[in-house]
């Protein structure tokens, strides 16, 4: 792959990368808030400054990497995680699975949104005016919008893997009974290691990648 395409393809992704990650975890602190855990608001994470959430190598350099070398089939990230105390919910067990999905939510409804601007919007726009300044100007916001489709979808269904300390592990032990959870629990240290060896040996393909086929089929529909 060209430099220059590299570039260009960086420039066009950073944006919806950001408001990717960040909101995801910006989720995560307001509905903690709204279900009694105000943690995450008293440390000044609910906002969308980026640099309160960003992580240099988990929300810039590794989503960032792995756009240009997949040209765009894979991409992960994080921000900074949002601080929450499960001891300030009424019910820690429910109400920390309720926060944890509100990330994948929130990348889901961005990924909808996208959809939308982009076929109900930009494109007729693009239709109506043709002109060179405004295709110009509409070309890279597409891209952006193609990106945010996909790096959102992915997210979402990446953190919904049933494994903790990713979102899906943390929403499962709060379906579980208490003793199944525990044990789930336990796996915590070790999730990532096991996620990374999953997505490495191409295990969790077979699972992700038609979910989010699917899912973007979905969105095509609007």
């Amino acid at each position: 792959m060209e430099l220059s395409h590299i570039i260009q393809q960086i420039v066009i992704s950073i944006i919806p990368i950001l408001f990717a990650v960040i909101l995801h975890e910006i989720s995560h602190g307001f509905v903690a808030n709204k279900l009694g855990d105000p943690t995450a608001k008293m440390m000044g994470r609910l906002t969308l400054n980026p640099i309160s959430h960003i992580d240099p190598f988990g929300t810039i350099l590794m989503p960032l990497f792995l756009y240009a070398v997949t040209n765009g089939q894979f991409v992960f990230g994080y921000a900074k995680p949002v601080p929450i105390n499960p001891m300030n919910f009424k019910n820690p067990k429910r109400d920390m699975a309720i926060s944890a999905a509100a990330g994948p939510i929130t990348n889901l409804l961005l990924a909808t949104v996208s959809v939308l601007l982009a076929k109900h919007l930009m494109i007729p726009l693009a239709t109506i005016v043709p002109s060179s300044t405004v295709l110009t100007v509409l070309k890279p916001l597409l891209l952006m919008l193609e990106v945010s489709i996909s790096i959102n979808v992915i997210l979402a269904v990446f953190n919904m893997i049933p494994m903790p300390p990713l979102d899906g592990g943390r929403v499962l032990m709060g379906l579980l009974p208490y003793k199944q959870a525990m044990a789930l629990g336990r796996l915590e240290p070790f999730g990532f290691i096991i996620v990374i060896v999953l997505v490495a040996t191409h295990i969790a393909d077979m699972i992700i990648l038609p979910v989010i086929s699917f899912i973007v089929g979905l969105l095509t529909l609007l």
